[in-house]
């Protein structure tokens, strides 16, 4: 297996630089593993191609406005994209600007320096992947609706009017760089519509990193790094997922960042020897590619992922490669629109 099998071309006006409006307007791929052709919907008839007792999983993390703007001491501009906290003052962030090494003294003044003042902060050393470790002079979290902007990736060139238009319509807990973008396209109506029809719902967390949306850089993806994740699965999602397991009933995930969570959990409860999904929570750097053992996972809703990356080889190692390949291929042609805000996928 090569990083190259997992290439396609893309042209750039399919790169979705708004959300559907409203969001399950959005068009719907429908893959299902047992049939050879594809179907074409809109999202809010997903109802269709799921069962009654299907249990949807989703990420319920929510996105942090987490790209901050300031000044290193010497006058220059950096900008910060905070990824993971490690304490209340201290973060792992990406800084943009040049010369920004360790013990550089960076200020950050928010919308309201009169009630604010300015946050100042110290590089305390570079981290393997090429980001800082920062440390604010106070907890910074609280401050962020007020200094910080939504992290849109960078394929995103439109500016976002409502910032809630990237955060999930069932969102909780904060600690997001980037947003579970498969659940971008339900609404409050939809779930109800869902559950209504006898499918079931439970959330997990799993606070999204840059790293899980990068395409792999090496030839042999088998010497690709994972950066860690924290993900929670907790008793009720257990219950759930172990009651449908034990019933026949397809666990459905909504997005590749609850796979990670639903397979980690597999992993570990498999691994100490428990026939059943326990509880649990702490860092993943699980990495999913073709051939590899679905424990949990029956079925996915996703969104369409960039050539090369470790998503595009996750939802391969589900249908097969050469078919989400030909998928992809049509999408192509029947002018999907891509990425973060683009349409859907469902794998059944």
């Amino acid at each position: 297996m090569r990083t190259d099998d997992f290439d396609y071309h893309l042209p750039p006006e399919l790169i979705a630089q708004t959300p559907s409006e409203p969001r399950d307007a959005s068009r719907l791929l429908v893959l299902d593993r047992q049939r050879p052709e594809l179907s074409h919907d809109r999202f809010f008839n997903i109802g269709q191609y799921l069962r009654p007792g299907d249990l949807l999983v989703a990420n319920e993390s929510r996105v942090l406005p987490a790209r901050l703007f300031g000044r290193k001491a010497t006058g220059g501009k950096v900008e910060l994209l905070l990824l993971r906290r490690r304490d209340e003052q201290t973060w792992e962030a990406l800084v943009g600007g040049k010369g920004v090494r360790p013990d550089a003294e960076l200020e950050i003044t928010t919308h309201d320096a009169a009630e604010h003042g300015v946050v100042r902060a110290r590089v305390l050393e570079v981290l393997p992947h090429g980001g800082r470790l920062v440390r604010f002079d106070a907890p910074i979290e609280p401050l962020l609706p007020e200094l910080g902007t939504m992290p849109l990736p960078p394929y995103i060139h439109t500016q976002l009017p409502d910032q809630e238009r990237y955060q999930t319509v069932y969102s909780k807990t904060q600690g997001s760089a980037a947003a579970p973008t498969a659940g971008l396209h339900f609404t409050p109506d939809l779930i109800d519509r869902l559950k209504a029809q006898g499918i079931e719902w439970t959330t997990v967390t799993l606070h999204v990193g840059l790293d899980t949306f990068r395409p792999v850089q090496v030839d042999d993806p088998h010497r690709h790094e994972m950066h860690s994740e924290w993900f929670e699965l907790g008793v009720e999602a257990a219950t759930l997922i172990n009651a449908a397991k034990a019933e026949g009933r397809r666990v459905v995930a909504v997005g590749t960042t609850t796979v990670r969570v639903l397979e980690t959990a597999g992993l570990w409860s498999e691994q100490a020897g428990h026939d059943e999904v326990r509880p649990c929570s702490g860092d993943t750097r699980i990495f999913i590619y073709p051939p590899y053992r679905f424990r949990v996972v029956d079925a996915l809703i996703t969104n369409f992922h960039l050539p090369k990356s470790t998503l595009l080889m996750l939802v391969s190692a589900l249908a097969g490669r050469d078919k989400i390949l030909e998928a992809y291929a049509e999408a192509v042609r029947e002018q999907y629109r891509f990425f973060s805000f683009g349409d859907a996928m469902l794998i059944v």
